[in-house]
């Protein structure tokens, strides 16, 4: 039976993406062609129309190139779990939609004399949106990790949240974040800066922790280490490799 090949004009047609970005996908090595033919004409097959399928799934929700290879990947990547997770997160994104509409609904009639709207009623789509965002990006690890009530609980404390509560979680992170780097650059474990960083970590888990563990904050930051997602998170915020840094802190006072 003979293999349909496609060329990169032909796959960029089907699927609605420019060949500049097809090209792009080659060279990170995102996805590659099939084979190029003896004309330097890059040819796709099935294999790269499936990969490219999956592709286009994860940046639909808005996942960055560098994560969905590091996604497509893993060993023990699997295209029906895969899809059914496509699923899940796409029926979440439905739901934030939802939420957005009856909030703008709720907000003009407030606008118009007909409720009235607190404060914490005026954010609080906002606060369940990026509870959304974070069980899209780490929800079925975490849980695992710690269960359903312990993740249930957290994110019930994390939306009953103050302007002010939240406010200070936002200091106290930035602060964090500042320390890693002042301690990447000058600093060592034991140290005061050392044991600020661990006091700051701690204290901004607790702003959506329900009780706080050593284990689980050692626990947590393992799962920093072993998983580019968590890791990406800390870095990009520093500008620098801190998540190592980090692991090392708690690890070292969590106690």
């Amino acid at each position: 039976m003979n293999t349909i090949e496609y060329t990169i004009n032909k796959i960029a047609q089907l699927s609605g993406i420019s060949a500049r970005a097809l090209r792009y996908y080659d060279e990170i090595n995102l996805l590659k062609p099939a084979r190029i033919n003896s004309s330097g004409y890059r040819l796709y097959g099935e294999k790269e129309i499936d990969l490219l399928q999956q592709i286009l799934f994860y940046r639909s929700l808005n996942v960055q190139l560098e994560e969905i290879k590091t996604i497509l990947t893993a060993p023990h990547y699997n295209v029906p779990e895969a899809l059914a997770e496509h699923l899940q997160k796409l029926l979440l994104k439905r739901a934030e939609i939802d939420r957005l509409i009856e909030a703008v609904k709720k907000t003009i009639n407030h606008h118009n004399g007909e409720v009235t709207m607190t404060n914490q009623d005026k954010f609080s789509v906002f606060k369940q949106d990026l509870v959304n965002e974070n069980e899209l990006k780490y929800g079925k690890e975490i849980r695992k990790r710690y269960g359903e009530n312990v993740i249930n609980a957290s994110n019930k404390k994390w939306l009953k949240l103050s302007e002010d509560q939240f406010r200070k979680m936002d200091m106290i992170e930035e602060r964090l974040i500042a320390g890693l780097k002042q301690l990447k650059k000058h600093g060592e474990i034991p140290s005061p800066e050392a044991e600020a960083v661990f006091k700051d970590h701690k204290a901004w888990l607790m702003f959506s922790w329900a009780s706080y563990s050593s284990e689980a904050h050692k626990r947590l930051t393992d799962m920093y280490i072993a998983d580019q997602r968590f890791a990406y998170y800390y870095n990009q915020k520093a500008n620098t490799e801190v998540t190592t840094l980090l692991h090392e802190v708690v690890h070292f006072y969590a106690t």
